[in-house]
């Protein structure tokens, strides 16, 4: 595919897990993508695997907390490439912390970077999405967001609840200039953050997950990653502001 031709597309938290695999999904698409991440080593993989698979790929160090590092990124894009076509706004951060010992820090820390993160980046290329008429934008939620609570995880749970409202007054206020803002909240996926003990559900804990949802497994960041695609493309031209629950059928199927 000419390049001029490949759309350009901004995965952020792209080193590892759901971002990781969603790079992939886009690079096998034929878009240029660029991963961005704080894990240099991780991010740097993912280029490697996605260029080795014949596929176009860059990387950036980037920490979604910055406002100076977004405008420099989105900045330094805009002029090398001309445009952004697609961002998916996946860096996301979750620390079990009970309410006792939840500080206005740690608070802080999450939702600048599961939220304020998405709303940062959104900003810096909007205007460019707007000139263009043209852009898709897709942020990751949870269904601790969107159903459920997570005991120890408030702050996590408000900061993903809080996607959902970023993502709908995002695409009223962009839907004239031609811009699409949807989000994914993603059930129980096989990620080194559901597998973390201190933080989330760990390898025993994911397992006796798996046996209540309906579809009998874990997700993988593949299964969140085509749903991304699919926003991102023109079969998805007519949603906007919508928050797709892929979860294997886990909230339908608690009762």
């Amino acid at each position: 595919m000419p390049a001029e031709n490949k759309r350009i597309v901004i995965v952020t938290g792209a080193g590892i897990g759901i971002g990781a695999a969603t790079a992939k999904a886009f690079g096998a698409l034929g878009d240029h993508v660029v991963v961005t991440d704080i894990l240099e080593k991780e991010g740097r993989e993912t280029v490697e695997t996605i260029v080795a698979a014949g596929g176009s790929a860059e990387f950036h160090s980037y920490d979604v907390r910055s406002t100076a590092a977004t405008d420099a990124l989105v900045s330094d894009i805009e002029a090398r490439h001309g445009r952004i076509d697609v961002i998916v706004a996946n860096a996301g951060i979750a620390h079990r912390t009970p309410l006792a010992d939840l500080t206005d820090e740690k608070w802080d820390l999450t939702f600048d970077i599961d939220l304020k993160g998405i709303f940062r980046l959104v900003r810096a290329a909007a205007p460019g999405m707007r000139a263009s008429r043209s852009g898709a934008v897709i942020a990751l939620s949870s269904i601790m967001g969107v159903a459920y609570g997570w005991d120890e995880h408030v702050h996590y749970s408000a900061a993903k609840s809080g996607v959902v409202g970023l993502v709908r007054g995002l695409a009223v206020e962009m839907a004239r200039d031609g811009v699409r803002v949807n989000g994914i909240a993603p059930g129980y996926i096989r990620t080194a953050q559901l597998l973390s003990e201190e933080n989330s559900l760990g390898p025993a804990g994911a397992e006796k997950a798996a046996e209540f949802i309906p579809m009998g497994r874990l997700g993988t960041g593949e299964d969140i990653a085509d749903v991304a695609a699919f926003l991102a493309s023109d079969n998805a031209r007519y949603m906007t502001g919508q928050v797709l629950v892929v979860d294997g059928g886990l909230l339908v199927g608690r009762y």
